[in-house]
């Protein structure tokens, strides 16, 4: 059933298409934000959990 009413649509092959590019779009982004994160910002992130004070330190 469902095939027949996808089917149906026109330019119905753009949204799969369109899909994977945002996908891949999201992906290179982490990807150059984790490349380009500072060691200093991510050791900071990494230590959150165990961190019990009130303020942020400058970074």
């Amino acid at each position: 059933m469902y095939k027949y009413l996808l089917e149906s649509v026109d330019g119905i092959q753009w949204f799969g298409i369109g899909t994977l590019l945002l996908f891949f779009a999201t992906f290179c982004v982490a990807i150059i934000r984790t490349i380009l994160t500072k060691k200093k910002q991510s050791d900071y992130m990494a230590s959150l959990p165990l961190d019990n004070s009130e303020h942020a330190p400058n970074l």
